[in-house]
């Protein structure tokens, strides 16, 4: 027999392998498929499972399908899992299957007048972003920009919407961090009836970080705030209270954006940290407060640390050896930890695991630094890494591989958030924040 003929009937032999499955889905019952064997080719991956499932459901428009054994996607031919896994081909091997994620549609960027620095998506009717122009701005589900905040005195670097009990319930509240060494607090009424941009000044200015703040996170509960700097440290602040609009500014009356920033002594209500907590050796790059009574903290000196407020204390230190930018806690029972920075892996813990100082899962993809994590709110598998390679990639845990890679933008990828739970934003250096949408995360 020649080589030709050789090869021919190995192709043969391995076309001719076949393996029994079984289906499970959680699906609505009009996508479930009999519970009884199927004898399908070793060879299949999950695009030709897809096509098994939609034969079988009969589907005049296929639908797309990814698919899970023993807890993992499929990535790879059922041949090779069955060798990967140490399951016998005698078996019937169980295989789940769930909607696969589409890539979402871009669509036509917010423009901004410097580098988009922050996004805060966690407001469904608003997108908050902040830029390296010094001004904050809110933004509409149709594109139009309606609220400009002005009064920083250098890059604004990080924002959130904050909860403050016993205020104006016709308002939303909104914390930034900036290079001038200060937070600020501000104040907007979402529902006017204006066809201009609305001019918003600082209500309160906090003070005393002794370098650039470079992120800020808010208490799930209301009332607090924590803050992390260049300066190391880690500051919390107390926000309850009336927040008085009429005396800093003048947030209800029209100006003209071209206007100055408001000067610092004009800020009436000036706070101080009710608390700072020490430990971080060098920049303190990402706060998350997680509860009631947790902080959680990410650092240029390679740790991730939780605290407790209540007392200070530095409860836990998980070490990488890598600069950290970034973090975010979610996934199942909002007990993971994911976090990355300079050597472009993303990183994720679960504390609850006895001895558990080192990752559970290291997704390597990206090509650079990566600037942005976050866990979708809703789903424990899903979660989105920005990059300065100028991309954003939505991760399934459930795999080594990314679900989708998104061509963001042209520079760096600075921010990334979840926007009404099928949409990731993203700002990045070229002054654009993207948006992605119709995601059908589940």
């Amino acid at each position: 027999m020649d080589t030709a003929q050789e090869n021919g009937s190995e192709q043969n032999k391995e076309e001719s392998r076949q393996v029994q499955v079984r289906f499970t889905t959680k699906l609505p019952p009009e996508s479930k498929v009999p519970s009884t064997s199927f004898v399908v080719p070793a060879n299949l991956t999950r695009y030709g499972l897809s096509e098994v499932i939609n034969t079988i459901l009969g589907h005049e428009k296929p639908q797309r399908f990814d698919f899970l054994v023993e807890g993992e996607l499929v990535r790879t031919s059922l041949e090779k899992l069955l060798l990967i896994k140490n399951i016998s081909a005698e078996k019937i091997l169980n295989i789940e299957y769930i909607l696969a994620v589409v890539p979402p549609n871009k669509e036509e960027p917010l423009l901004h007048k410097d580098w988009v620095s922050a996004v805060d998506g966690s407001c469904s009717s608003f997108i908050f972003s902040v830029s390296y122009d010094n001004i904050g701005r809110i933004w509409k589900a149709d594109g139009s920009c309606t609220h400009v905040l002005e009064g920083h005195r250098d890059a604004i670097t990080s924002a959130a919407f904050v909860k403050i009990q016993d205020y104006n319930l016709n308002s939303l509240n909104l914390a930034t961090a900036s290079k001038d060494r200060t937070l600020r607090l501000w104040q907007f009424i979402p529902n006017e009836h204006t066809t201009d941009v609305k001019m918003v000044r600082p209500c309160k200015l906090l003070r005393g970080h002794t370098n650039s703040v470079q992120t800020v996170s808010a208490s799930p509960n209301g009332n607090l705030i924590c803050s992390g700097s260049w300066d190391c440290s880690i500051k919390i602040w107390q926000v309850s209270g009336e927040l008085d609009i009429e005396s800093n500014g003048g947030l209800l009356k029209k100006r003209k954006l071209e206007d100055a920033a408001i000067p610092t002594k004009q800020l009436d209500s000036q706070i101080e940290a009710s608390k700072t907590l020490e430990g971080h050796t060098q920049c303190v790059s990402s706060v998350v407060w997680f509860g009631k009574d947790t902080i959680y903290s990410a650092s240029w000196d390679h740790s991730v640390r939780s605290w407790v407020v209540e007392t200070g204390v530095n409860a836990n230190t998980l070490s990488c050896g890598k600069v950290l930018l970034c973090l975010s806690i979610g996934g199942e029972n909002s007990a993971l930890i994911a976090a990355a920075g300079a050597d472009s892996v993303l990183r994720i813990w679960d504390p609850r695991l006895p001895g558990s100082l080192k990752p559970i899962l290291q997704l390597s993809s990206h090509k650079s630094w990566i600037s942005a994590c976050k866990w979708h709110a809703e789903s424990k598998h899903h979660l989105i890494s920005a990059s300065y390679d100028g991309t954003v990639k939505l991760w399934d845990i459930r795999s080594k591989v990314p679900l989708a890679t998104l061509e963001a933008h042209t520079d760096k990828v600075l921010c990334a958030d979840w926007w009404k739970g099928d949409r990731i934003v993203s700002g990045g250096a070229e002054s654009k924040l993207q948006i992605f949408s119709n995601l059908n995360i589940r």
